[in-house]
């Protein structure tokens, strides 16, 4: 997609298919990209600030205190930062009644500022006529995601907003890796077992082999994570030479158990990266919290980096795709969207990602 592309909101498409391209493409098999990324403002900054997980502690923190001046923080002297989405869900449904009162009340504010997102989402042309919503991101991996998820849905339904919420199928984790399926064209799939597969972000990268099983489901609906490599590369704090270095490794360790277990895979590796994606495979913006250098650099490609340190994959060129990270964990939800037009997804985390898609006409 080029850069004056990225922020398109027309929300249509024709039915005809056209040629893929290689890099953060609008036109996919299966969907039109007509939004994503999008970079609402008002007064307070951007607006999706205002539903990420920071966002959540936030509210959490201002339940706290004001109860901490009473002496009365069911929590006591540990930090927000340190409680965990475990330790949160396990307090929303335990014994300790004011505990679980002070998560309500953080999720109720969360899901008022969600909806108010949303909202405003929907004032563009390209989500005005988004029929259902997947959510994902790490903070819908939880119970208190999962009700926040829930209360939202409530909250639209109530001011008459016609749109379904729905946390996303997968684990958020293994659907930034097996949206990467929906960035190929058929003919890239066809006589193969599985891809490579990318989820970059700010604090970790993954890298797994997909399985497409196409012969019990065409459609990807079977497509499922066959393994998967966790590099915390924020401990790290690896320059970026070092970190493609890292990941090409990673990768390559994949092509060689994958080879092992005998399975066929594609010449292909699709990602899912922060940013605006151009069509040449660069970042135009949005990078600024990957590791270890500028990400945005007119003279660094990752797809291009990529390619270069594994040429080949079973013999044939490697072909590597890579598009938005919302863009990529959405496209993971193509085969239970059949059943409407135009449909999108945010995700929750450092920050709100955000995509919108059209399901296109077949041939």
């Amino acid at each position: 997609m080029a850069k004056a592309a990225a922020t398109k909101q027309n929300g249509k498409t024709n039915g005809n298919r056209e040629p893929i391209a290689g890099h953060g493409a609008e036109q996919l098999p299966s969907v039109s990209v007509s939004s994503y990324n999008l970079e609402l403002r008002d007064k307070e900054g951007f607006i999706g600030d205002r539903a990420s997980k920071r966002a959540f502690a936030a509210k959490l923190d201002e339940w706290r205190d004001k109860l901490g001046k009473l002496d009365a923080d069911p929590f006591g002297d540990v930090e927000t930062a340190e409680l965990s989405k475990k330790q949160l869900d396990k307090a929303m449904q335990g014994e300790d009644k004011e505990a679980a009162a002070v998560v309500h009340g953080a999720i109720e504010d969360f899901a008022q500022e969600l909806s108010g997102v949303i909202r405003r989402f929907r004032r563009t042309k390209a989500w005005a006529n988004v029929a259902r919503i997947a959510v994902g991101g790490g903070f819908r991996n939880s119970r208190i995601g999962e009700f926040a998820i829930a209360r939202t849905a409530v909250l639209l339904k109530a001011d008459g907003v016609d749109v379904d919420l729905k946390p996303i199928r997968h684990h958020p984790d293994e659907a930034g890796l097996i949206g990467a399926a929906h960035l190929m064209p058929a003919w890239t799939l066809s006589g193969h077992d599985a891809i490579l597969a990318v989820d970059i972000g700010g604090t970790n990268i993954r890298a797994g082999v997909v399985a497409l099983h196409m012969k019990k489901a065409k459609d990807l609906s079977k497509a499922e994570v066959w393994k998967s490599d966790l590099w915390r590369h924020a401990d790290d704090e690896p320059s970026r030479t070092a970190t493609v270095d890292k990941l090409a490794a990673m990768l390559e360790d994949l092509v060689g158990r994958a080879g092992k277990e005998g399975l066929k895979l594609a010449p292909v590796i699709g990602i899912g990266c922060p940013g605006i994606i151009d069509a040449d495979g660069s970042i135009d913006r949005g990078g600024q919290n990957l590791p270890g250098g500028n990400w945005e650099s007119e003279h660094f490609n990752l797809p291009t980096a990529l390619a270069k340190a594994i040429p080949e994959i079973g013999g044939h060129e490697t072909f590597v795709v890579m598009h938005n990270d919302a863009v990529v964990q959405g496209l993971s939800e193509v085969p239970d969207m059949q059943d409407v037009a135009e449909w999108g997804v945010v995700t929750i985390g450092t920050g709100l990602g955000n995509a919108t898609y059209v399901n296109r006409g077949k041939d």
